[in-house]
């Protein structure tokens, strides 16, 4: 059977946001011309700024963005879904939301996930990165969405480190994980690929984790290494270490999911009986 393709975009995101925007239709232009059903881009692909007050900047509605707007034209006419992390007005004019929005293939948002686990971190020797500075946090986890390749489940970046959310949504009937995120490079180097794999073993879901690359500006600089994660934990497609926008492609077989839930159904073995369940 030839199961749909997923791809995971990287690129390295500056603050000119036309400029990003042509980048990521570029890649879904590319990516549909491969065949693939469902693309899946990083965090804050609209923009990276250079400061908290040029973020907010920056910032407009869903409806307002131009950058959203340009990928739904994308989603529409090459008609493919497209899983992309943005930066959102919230009601606070000194704060926003770091969101992650589906689009289906006919241009439509059909779901915003708003970042739950802000990322407050003072690295000795490192970055100092007070996400809730700036960020509202989320406080609603989005059922699964039904896409052409599975049931997609929405987090963003640091979410990843909170494994009670992941298991929330395999409960919830997720088939896919998703994490766009843009890790710096200490923790990426440490982390990033432990995470994600771990996140795919314990749920026995798929992870798709496109992220940033590269020198966005004087202060930042991400780690990326995007990947796509088998349920079993294995990696079935990496993108390049270059800065230049690239796509990794894998397909998404969920009747391979299915057997590894089926041998090892590690969800009905869990003890609510001693730990609360996670919805």
């Amino acid at each position: 059977m030839n199961w749909p393709l997923a791809a995971v975009a990287q690129f390295c995101a500056s603050s000119a946001i036309s400029r990003n925007a042509a980048i990521c239709s570029e890649l879904v232009e590319r990516a549909a011309a491969q065949g693939v059903k469902v693309i899946f881009f990083p965090e804050a692909s609209d923009f990276i700024a250079e400061s908290t007050k040029e973020s907010i900047q920056l910032t407009t509605s869903l409806k307002e963005s131009s950058f959203v707007k340009s990928l739904q034209e994308s989603a529409r006419d090459k008609r493919v879904w497209i899983s992309i992390g943005v930066h959102e007005a919230s009601p606070s004019p000194d704060q926003i939301y770091n969101s992650h929005l589906l689009i289906n293939d006919e241009g439509k948002v059909v779901s915003v996930y708003r970042k739950i686990h802000l990322f407050d971190v003072d690295i000795k020797n490192g970055p100092r990165l007070m996400e809730s500075d700036s960020t509202c946090s989320g406080d609603i986890i989005p059922d699964p969405v039904l896409t052409p390749i599975g049931n997609v489940a929405q987090q963003t970046c640091y979410d990843l480190r909170f494994a009670e959310l992941s298991i929330a949504q395999r409960h919830r009937g997720a088939d896919i994980l998703t994490f766009p995120s843009a890790f710096t490079v200490k923790t990426g180097q440490a982390h990033w690929e432990p995470l994600l794999r771990a996140r795919a073993i314990e749920t026995q879901t798929y992870v798709i984790a496109a992220a940033q690359i590269g020198q966005h500006n004087a202060k930042r600089c991400s780690f990326g290494n995007s990947m796509i994660i088998d349920p079993w934990g294995t990696v079935v497609a990496r993108a390049s270490e270059s800065t230049t926008p690239s796509l990794a492609i894998a397909p998404i077989d969920l009747d391979y999911l299915k057997k590894i839930r089926a041998e090892m159904p590690v969800m009905n073995h869990r003890k609510n009986d001693v730990y609360p369940k996670i919805y």
